[in-house]
């Protein structure tokens, strides 16, 4: 945009130093309370260790997430596009107070769950995934999150959408999940109609409803399990 000055000015050329730009485009962070690592015994008795994503480690798991977008079945080339965006926000400064979680079975990726926080009452469900099946590693990755979120960080709300039919029936019809008039209230992710759960809900019944869906505990890891998963593998290519 170009407009004439109305005044005489001693300097009619200001140059800034983007580190100056940086904090309006990027915004400040909120002091999230960090995701202590747990476990989940699975039911072939291998363990789901899981702990926050660093982000040094985000340029090692595009490529792996990148894969899903040549998936043309059960909406996994939308869904890897999304977590690919999301995870490079993070990493780019770009979005908002999420929070990234993995599972990995003896140090090799087998689950992906991410969230934010629009505010100190509301937070955002993006996205959970498993990379190995028949594990129940996706139920017990949303569990993870859902928990930290309500339980760790003080969430008053939980806002999710669906973008696959499975997801839809595992989450929104299996938490019997109220959702807000649309199109006044949208989710983030394509405008989408918004599914929540409240605290009181979540104390209530849904805690329980994801603990018999998982049919395991999350408990702290034990040292054997942390160093089992010292070093992160990431797949040649996702198991879909």
């Amino acid at each position: 945009m170009w407009k004439e000055i109305p005044e005489k000015v001693s300097q009619e050329k200001i140059t800034f130093d983007v580190r100056e730009l940086e904090p309006l485009l990027s915004g400040p962070s909120l002091k999230l309370e960090p995701y202590k690592p747990e476990m989940a015994k699975l039911k072939d008795g291998s363990y789901l260790y899981i702990r926050p994503l660093e982000k040094e480690e985000v340029p090692k798991l595009l490529p792996f997430i990148k894969k899903l977008l040549d998936v043309d079945h059960d909406f996994y080339d939308i869904v890897g596009v999304r977590v690919y965006g999301e995870l490079l926000g993070w990493y780019r400064n770009r979005l908002k107070d999420p929070y990234f979680m993995i599972g990995t079975i003896n140090g090799k990726l087998a689950g992906f769950a991410n969230a934010r926080v629009m505010n100190n009452g509301i937070h955002i469900s993006l996205h959970s995934m498993a990379f190995v099946r028949g594990l129940r590693v996706g139920a017990i990755m949303y569990y993870a999150k859902a928990k930290y979120a309500f339980e760790k960080l003080g969430a008053k709300e939980w806002w999710a959408t669906y973008e696959s039919y499975n997801g839809f029936k595992r989450w929104g019809l299996g938490m019997a999940q109220p959702s807000y008039p649309w199109p006044d209230v949208q989710h983030e992710l394509g405008g989408a109609k918004v599914y929540y759960v409240t605290k009181e809900y979540w104390d209530l019944s849904i805690k329980e409803y994801l603990q018999q869906l998982v049919k395991t505990e999350l408990v702290e890891p034990t040292p054997e399990v942390v160093e089992a998963n010292k070093e992160l593998i990431i797949p040649d290519s996702p198991v879909v």
